[in-house]
C-alpha cells in the first residue's frame, strides 16, 4: 500500500477550485478506483460520471495531469505518484458539477449531419452486394465510443471556442463513416466546407493521440474529407472543366 495525493477540481458552472485529497492505493488500481475510494472516505458528494469501467462506454472522460484521458483506463502505476495527481473536467464543455460536464452539444451536432442514404438493393432478396475491401475502410470508424476526448483536446473547440462553426473530430469521423460507405449516395461535401467547418482542422493529430480506441482519426477520416472538399472547390482543373460544361 502507498499513499497518493490528488488535486480534484470541485465546483459547478464557471466557479470552482482544486481541492487536495489523500488516499491509500494498491497495485493494479486505476484513477477511477482512487476517485471512488475518495468518495467513500472523504468526499461523498464528489460528482463523477462513469458506467462500464472497461473503457467501452466513454463516460469517465476527464483531464488527468492536463491530458484528456479515460479515468478507468489510466493506471496509477503509469503516473508519477511522488507528485499530486490533478483531475479536472473536460475544458471544452460546460461544467455541471465537479468532474461532470454537459456534453449535450455533441448530440445536437450529430442531428445536423445528413443521414445514411443507401442506394437501391441490388439482390433479389432485397439486400446488397458489397466488396469486402470497401467495407473494411469504414469499419475502423465504428470503434468510436463517443468519449469526446478528441473533441476536448481539439484546439479549435478547446482554445478558440468555435462550436458554432466546427463540428469537431468526432463528427468529422462520423461524416467520414457515411461518406466512405460503399452503399451511401448522399453528398455532404458542401456541408463539410460551409456549415461543418472541416477547413478549421490543421491536422495536428492531437485527436488521434488521445483516442482510447486507437482510431487514426486524422489520417483515415479527416484528411480524406479535406481532400474531397479541395477537389470540389479548389482544384483549378476541375473548376475549368465545370465552367466548360456550363457554357456548353
Amino acid at each position: 500500500m502507498a499513499e497518493a495525493r490528488f488535486q480534484i477540481w470541485r465546483g459547478s458552472g464557471a466557479s470552482g477550485e482544486l481541492v487536495p485529497y489523500r488516499t491509500e492505493v494498491s497495485p493494479g488500481m486505476v484513477v477511477l478506483d482512487a476517485v471512488h475510494q475518495i468518495q467513500a472516505e472523504s468526499a461523498s458528494d464528489l460528482a463523477v460520471r462513469w458506467n462500464c469501467k472497461a473503457g467501452k462506454c466513454g463516460s469517465c472522460s476527464a483531464e488527468i495531469n492536463g491530458k484528456p484521458r479515460l479515468m478507468c483506463m489510466t493506471r496509477l502505476a503509469d503516473l508519477p505518484l511522488e507528485q499530486p495527481i490533478t483531475l479536472e473536467p473536460m475544458r471544452t464543455f460546460p461544467v455541471l458539477k465537479d468532474l461532470v460536464t454537459d456534453v449535450s452539444w455533441n448530440y445536437q451536432v450529430k442531428k445536423g449531419i445528413r443521414g445514411f442514404a443507401p442506394r437501391p438493393a441490388d439482390a433479389e432478396d432485397g439486400t446488397w452486394r458489397i466488396d469486402p475491401v470497401d467495407v473494411e475502410r469504414v469499419q475502423e470508424f465504428r470503434k468510436c465510443i463517443e468519449c469526446y476526448l478528441c473533441q476536448d483536446v481539439c484546439h479549435v473547440l478547446r482554445d478558440h471556442h468555435l462550436h458554432d462553426a466546427f463540428i469537431g473530430p468526432r463528427f468529422l469521423l462520423y461524416s467520414a463513416a457515411l461518406e466512405m460507405h460503399p452503399l451511401d449516395t448522399a453528398d455532404r461535401v458542401a456541408e463539410l466546407k460551409k456549415e461543418q467547418g472541416v477547413g478549421y482542422c490543421n491536422i495536428t493529430k492531437c485527436c488521434t493521440q488521445v483516442c482510447p480506441e486507437g482510431i487514426a482519426i486524422t489520417d483515415n477520416a479527416i484528411i480524406p474529407l479535406k481532400e474531397r472538399v479541395a477537389d470540389r472547390f479548389y482544384d483549378p482543373v476541375k473548376a475549368f472543366w465545370r465552367m466548360l460544361r456550363r457554357s456548353s
